[in-house]
C-alpha cells in the first residue's frame, strides 16, 4: 500500500501464468507438488490452466463406495480436500498456487474468491449462479456447474477450481459427485452453446486477478 494527495491505494501483486493445454492428471499433480515443496519465501505465486485428459480424482477423505463404476477410467488419489469428482477435455481446470501466509489470506478467503471468480465470469455471459454451504461448489438452477478442492500445507495453497465448459458429462453419472448422490451436473455450453473456452479462461483470469488484488507477470 501507499499514499499519494492523502489517498490510499494497493499495489497490485504478481502472479504467474501457466497455460498447459490438456494434460495427463499425475504429471501435474506432481508438479504442483515439487513446486510447492521447492518453493521459498521469495517465489511468486502461480496460476496454472489446464484441462485433463479422463479421469476420476479422489479427495483426502474420498470413499471408493462413492464410484458407482469407473468404465476403465483411471481413479487416483490425490491430497485435495472433498470427495470424488471426474475430470475431462473441456473442463478449465484453474490450479491456485499461493502463498497464504505472504498474501494475507485465509483459506476461508480464497474459498469465497474461488467462488465469486466463477459466480462473476459465468455473470458476465448472462448465466446466474450461486454457491451452497452444505454442498460446496457452484450451482446454476439446481445443477453443478463448478467443483472446489483445495489443501493448504504450510500456509501454501494447491489445488483449485474446475468449471464445466463444453465436455462429456456422461462419467458424472458414475459417480456420487463429491460425494453427494443426486447432484446433476451442467455445463456452459448446455446454457450457451457454441461457447469458447479461451474466453471463459480469459473471464477467469481477469476475475481472479481482480478479487484477489492480482496481476499477471510479464
Amino acid at each position: 500500500m501507499y499514499i499519494y494527495n492523502n489517498r490510499k491505494y494497493m499495489l497490485k501483486k504478481i502472479i504467474v501464468l501457466r497455460k498447459f493445454g490438456i494434460h495427463l492428471y499425475k504429471p501435474i499433480f506432481f508438479a504442483m507438488n515439487q513446486f510447492i515443496k521447492k518453493r521459498t519465501i521469495n517465489t511468486l505465486d502461480e496460476l496454472w490452466l489446464v484441462e485433463h485428459y479422463p479421469v476420476f480424482t479422489l479427495g483426502k477423505s474420498g470413499k471408493i463406495k462413492h464410484i458407482i463404476k469407473s468404465e476403465n477410467i483411471p481413479i487416483i488419489q490425490s491430497d485435495r480436500g472433498g470427495q470424488i469428482t471426474y475430470h475431462g477435455p473441456g473442463q478449465q481446470i484453474m490450479y491456485i498456487l499461493l502463498d497464504l501466509k505472504r498474501n494475507k489470506i485465509s483459506a476461508k478467503k480464497l474459498i469465497s474468491i474461488m467462488e465469486n471468480t466463477v459466480i462473476s465470469t459465468l455473470k458476465e455471459i448472462g448465466i446466474n449462479s450461486y454457491s451452497l454451504k452444505e454442498a460446496p461448489g457452484i450451482y446454476v438452477k439446481e445443477k453443478k456447474i463448478c467443483s472446489l478442492g483445495l489443501r493448504i500445507h504450510k500456509s501454501y495453497s494447491s489445488h483449485g477450481l474446475a468449471l464445466n465448459i463444453n465436455m462429456n458429462l456422461t462419467p458424472f453419472h458414475n459417480i456420487n459427485p463429491c460425494g453427494y448422490s443426486g447432484i446433476k451436473m451442467t455445463q456452459i455450453n448446455d446454457l450457451i452453446p457454441s461457447i469458447k473456452i479461451e474466453y471463459i479462461k480469459s473471464l477467469l483470469i481477469k476475475n481472479f486477478c481482480k478479487l484477489s488484488n492480482f496481476q499477471i507477470g510479464k
